[in-house]
């Protein structure tokens, strides 16, 4: 026996099978077998969202869940994200801002930032903050991070009044 469990997860819209060993967390399974690298191990205690991933739409720390619990599940990576074209404005705030250093925490407070824009929880600076606090950064101020996030939003809002007032005139 290998001691190896058969899995199958959707990554990135994609249907992925795999083995592994029961105690293979869901960052390792993404980094080291399906070369996911952008989600990042930093404490490994889930205290600086360095591995954010969405799970069904909903951030967690990767680094704190076994591969097995995501059987079955949705799993979005910053790959993810990228490739599909939603965080492409986000990212672009973040250059204009510069909102980000090493670069070593960025996909994981982008991954935040797509789900606080997707949830409407980017009413306030105050509540961009609240939702950034799961993510540790020690090479910038949160400022500029802020910034980007909420630069997006309100384009993210205007671009949304305007597609709405054409089909409300068309």
């Amino acid at each position: 026996m290998t001691g190896k469990i058969a899995i199958t997860m959707m990554v990135n819209g994609e249907e992925v099978s795999r083995s592994v060993a029961p105690r293979d967390t869901l960052a390792d399974f993404l980094r080291q077998t399906l070369q996911l690298t952008g989600t990042h191990l930093g404490c490994e205690m889930g205290a600086c969202g360095a591995c954010l991933v969405l799970l069904n739409d909903i951030p967690v720390h990767a680094c704190l869940m076994f591969a097995v619990q995501a059987d079955g599940m949705s799993i979005e990576t910053i790959e993810g994200l990228n490739d599909r074209g939603a965080i492409t404005d986000l990212q672009e705030a973040f250059h204009q801002r510069n909102a980000l250093q090493c670069g070593f925490c960025t996909a994981g407070i982008l991954v935040t930032a797509h789900h606080l824009l997707s949830t409407g929880q980017t009413s306030s600076r105050e509540e961009i903050r609240d939702g950034l606090s799961g993510n540790y950064c020690r090479c910038t101020g949160y400022e500029a991070i802020v910034d980007a996030i909420e630069t997006t939003a309100r384009l993210r809002k205007a671009a949304l009044g305007r597609r709405t007032s054409v089909e409300v005139s068309a």
